[in-house]
């Protein structure tokens, strides 16, 4: 830049021509070999590599333009017998303008990404612990896991943990996107970098370092960010065809300017009245050489490569903030062709914490069968095991042995020299149970009422039965009725009884319905649909859906604070809820539309403005402005992407 200042002030107050041509020699090569090298680099690799790139098209234009330079002294030095305009000066003002514009890029592309520093600014620096009973303040890199952590209202909770004393509200907007602050008391998880509003609590640390919840979202989003989706790959293919073209339109651009300038020149002195930078008294293969840089400038495709990995960028870091963490940029655009939505229903629709609302014995006992049945089930980690021992207490157990599980039916053990059986009627008819009238008549009105109906087998007798019932999210009806509202099918999938199935579909609203479904089964209901030519999008606690997510054309799992299952899906809602997955739908239209006008722009700009190049009517530094211009428009339209509410 100084080289290039330097050269102008020479050729307004130095009379010598030979003088002024070194500078500006001199001052087209350190820009062009300082500063611009690396765009000159990028340029020669991409040429080796038989992939030309946008930078091939800036490199050739300055190089030309320096070497008219040379030629130019040459003459004035006596070797070279023809005259020849020089663009050395333009050299040094495309790269100039090309790094400038570079600049302005990155610096914009740098508060793009703006929601990685936002979340690391959420980082605590210190930490106050209890160690032999007296408070001490330290370095956050110094926790260690299992240091019990006092946390005072306003402060920021330093890394994910447990409450182990104590009652407080605390503000879990930075992971949910929700503002409304969250209550959270001894044995409540908590999340490093949330701010505890109210009381004072006592946490014991359960992450530290790279392992807590805020590093890990920020190296997921990261890694989004970076990530190409199948639109780029159309934008790439299509650079790797423009350049090329862009390069023969040049040729043959200048071919016609040196055979007929006389042909062309009306065309110059016609715009020259209206058009200030016009040149035409150039000699035919100056004028020609000036075409061809300015076409050659004006069609370098910058704006094009960054149309879409700016607004991506933007709307992964959207994402982040209002609660949606995307694992693979691709989700973005497959969002956009899904058809179907497919629900697991527990813990996804549901609370995913079942209880027993009906408990009928058949043979009338004591506590000992009951106790039989919960030592059956005390090996078992299913949420159903776990209603049932809730009900029955798990104190004074007898010892159970050869416990094993049935995944979608139940679980059989031995106790006090019993056999015990306690599953669905899919488990009675694998160990041939004959069932009693009785025992039908009340199971069959524990389904009518929507309850998950579990048979209880002592020595080959129905002893009990009860019947589970799962409480629905109290935003489920509203998010699929949402969800409908937008245009797409609404599936559930579930391993419930037929009967109980419809009838909580028809309380949520879901218009079909996938029950007694195993979990290995769930990617084959899945693959099922996409052969019916659906475009599917499973959503699933992230536990065992694992298959079903994967299997999805865009898997979104939901987890509830740290509680994320991060490889499950392509997308992550974090906080449960369904209404979430509207949040999502919105973010992925809004991303994609960027990407769309991003697109429109980069190319009408080409389209329009190559042709005022091929004419003559474009200076090269003002192609190289106008390029830069195009460039940091994108830039600036994606970063409008931020303002967006979903």
């Amino acid at each position: 830049m100084i080289w290039m200042f330097l050269s102008m002030v020479l050729g307004i107050h130095i009379t010598s021509h030979l003088v002024m041509e070194v500078a500006m020699v001199l001052g087209a090569g350190y820009v062009l070999f300082g500063p611009g090298y690396e765009t000159l680099r990028s340029a020669l690799i991409s040429s080796k590599n038989l992939t030309p790139n946008m930078d091939v098209l800036i490199a050739l234009g300055t190089t030309a333009s320096l070497i008219t330079g040379l030629v130019s002294l040459g003459y004035i030095l006596g070797f070279v017998q023809s005259p020849f305009y020089s663009f050395a000066g333009i050299a040094a003002m495309i790269m100039a303008f090309h790094l400038t514009g570079r600049y302005i890029e990155a610096k914009a592309r740098g508060r793009a990404s703006d929601a990685i520093t936002k979340l690391l600014t959420l980082e605590a620096k210190t930490a106050r612990i209890i160690k032999n009973g007296v408070e001490e303040e330290i370095e956050i890199d110094e926790l260690k896991k299992g240091d019990v952590m006092v946390v005072r209202p306003g402060e920021t909770i330093p890394t994910d943990g447990e409450v182990v004393d104590g009652k407080s509200s605390v503000d879990e907007s930075m992971v949910t996107g929700e503002s409304m602050p969250v209550v959270r008391e001894k044995g409540d998880e908590v999340i490093g970098g949330t701010i505890n509003t109210e009381g004072s609590i006592r946490v014991q640390a359960k992450e530290v370092g790279e392992n807590t919840f805020l590093n890990r979202v920020i190296q997921m989003v990261e890694e989004a960010q970076g990530s190409k989706i199948p639109i780029q790959d159309f934008a790439d293919k299509v650079t790797a065809i423009f350049v090329p073209v862009i390069l023969l339109l040049t040729a043959i651009t200048f071919t016609v300017w040196l055979l007929f300038p006389e042909t062309l020149r009306p065309i110059l002195t016609w715009a020259d009245s209206f058009i200030p930078w016009i040149i035409t008294d150039l000699e035919p293969i100056s004028q020609a050489f000036f075409v061809a840089l300015a076409v050659l400038v004006i069609a370098c495709p910058c704006a094009l490569g960054l149309a879409t990995p700016t607004a991506l960028m933007v709307g992964t870091g959207l994402g982040a903030e209002n609660g949606i963490l995307i694992r693979k940029g691709e989700a973005i655009q497959r969002l956009q062709e899904v058809t179907t939505f497919v629900f697991d229903k527990t813990g996804t629709l549901t609370k995913g914490e079942p209880e027993v609302t009906d408990w009928i014995e058949i043979k009338k006992g004591d506590q000992d069968f009951i106790n039989m049945i919960a030592a059956a089930e005390n090996y078992s980690e299913h949420p159903i095991s776990k209603a049932i021992l809730n009900y029955t207490g798990n104190e004074n157990l007898p010892e159970s042995s050869e416990f094993e599980s049935y995944t979608g039916k139940g679980v059989k053990a031995e106790v006090n020299g019993s056999q015990v059986l306690a599953g669905n009627a899919d488990l009675l008819l694998q160990f041939s149970i004959n069932k009693t009238e009785e025992v039908d008549k009340k199971a069959e009105e524990l389904l009518s009422g929507g309850k998950t109906t579990i048979f209880f087998v002592i020595d080959e007798e129905v002893v009990a039965l009860c019947g589970i019932k799962d409480t629905i999210k109290p935003e489920t009806p509203d998010a699929i009725h949402e969800i409908q509202k937008l245009g797409y099918k609404t599936v559930m999938l579930t391993g419930d009884q037929q009967k109980v199935a419809n009838i909580i579909a028809e309380e949520i609203g879901i218009e079909k319905v996938f029950a007694e479904v195993k979990p290995d089964e769930k990617a084959d209901v899945i693959k099922r649909l996409q052969e019916e030519n659906e475009v599917v999008a499973m959503v699933g606690d992230g536990i065992n859906d694992a298959p079903a997510l994967t299997q999805s054309d865009v898997g979104i799992a939901l987890g509830t604070g740290t509680d994320i299952a991060i490889e499950s899906g392509s997308m992550i809602l974090i906080d449960g809820n369904p209404k979430a997955i509207v949040r999502a739908i919105n973010l992925s239209n809004e991303t994609f539309k960027k990407i769309r006008q991003n697109l429109f722009w980069a190319f009408f700009y080409n389209i329009v403005m190559l042709p005022v190049a091929m004419i003559g009517w474009m200076h090269p530094v003002l192609a190289e402005i106008a390029m830069a211009l195009s460039s940091i428009n994108v830039v600036g339209n994606s970063k409008r992407l931020q303002k967006k509410k979903i």
